[in-house]
């Protein structure tokens, strides 16, 4: 996701793609989704995982955006998803959306509510609108932030667990994970809500030993999203299958995801580690640092 920024102005419709921006052109059959946050870490990761022969990525995001190869099936949108007349015309035609734009970090509660909030709003909308029937959102697991390991003496923390949001960023992951339940109540769409770990290469720091979600994995569980049946509304952790994590996979491996990285391959790399056995080793709360960090 593009790193926090306040929301910008957009033109009133997003620009067509222009020659040179669109790979291999579509055939009829092919499956169209849209990516929001296409620039972002994540979406450059999805970019690529998500290729296949009968789909087409339509890539959106204010942020440039690297051109498309020869044989690559994508249309590049740059526009802003918090225009809702770039939003609409960007989901007309498309299966599925698969919103990864947005803050992706801690920021002043104007940026995260326009952006986060009213932004993800803006989305949803659109793809009811336009009869968009499938949609996936980049949740966070700081929608719980302040939830703690004393809740998993009977087994991992679920997946649905309420919401205790560990700063605005939270507050606002949460505020989408409610907007999610209402569009699917409403128009039946099926939502599918990704409460994102620690999303990196590699893990950094020793929480991440927990909570790191690698890109492979990541890639996976949006394709598991993309297929599960029939529609409803889910609540996902997103981790990879991590030695220490205390967070289910029941939920996710019931739509499909089964994660193959494991953070503890690097350990020993990691600053700070100090060769603790995985039992011993602990965050206490889901949100880490974040629940000490100032607000805004």
């Amino acid at each position: 996701m593009p790193q926090p920024s306040p929301p910008q102005p957009s033109p009133p419709q997003p620009s067509p793609p222009e020659p040179g921006e669109s790979g291999a052109a579509p055939t009829s059959s092919a499956r169209r989704i849209l990516l929001t946050g296409a620039a972002g870490r994540i979406g450059t990761v999805l970019r690529s995982g998500l290729a296949h022969p009968d789909r087409v990525l339509r890539l959106l995001d204010v942020a440039p955006q690297r051109p498309a190869d020869p044989d690559e099936r994508v249309e590049i949108v740059r526009a802003s998803f918090t225009d809702p007349h770039a939003i609409r015309d960007a989901c007309r035609g498309v299966d599925a959306v698969v919103h990864f734009g947005g803050c992706s970090g801690e920021a002043p509660w104007e940026t995260v509510r326009a952006v986060n909030v009213d932004g993800t709003q803006m989305v949803l909308a659109a793809a009811a609108e336009t009869g968009v029937r499938r949609v996936v959102l980049a949740g966070s697991i700081h929608a719980v932030g302040f939830r703690n390991r004393d809740e998993t003496a009977h087994g991992p923390l679920p997946a649905d667990s309420p919401a205790r949001p560990d700063t605005f960023y939270g507050v606002s992951k949460a505020a989408v994970e409610a907007l999610g339940s209402l569009y699917h109540s409403r128009f039946g769409i099926d939502v599918t809500c990704l409460r994102i770990g620690a999303f990196r290469p590699r893990p950094a720091a020793p929480e991440d030993l927990a909570a790191w979600l690698s890109p492979a994995d990541a890639v996976r569980l949006v394709e598991a999203c993309l297929r599960v049946e029939p529609a409803g509304f889910r609540v996902l952790w997103g981790i990879s299958a991590n030695t220490r994590r205390w967070w289910s996979h029941a939920e996710a491996e019931a739509i499909g995801y089964h994660p193959q990285d494991d953070a503890e391959r690097y350990a020993d790399q990691i600053p700070g580690h100090d060769g603790a056995a995985p039992a011993t080793l602990r965050t206490h709360q889901v949100g880490a640092g974040f629940c000490t960090m100032p607000l805004g």
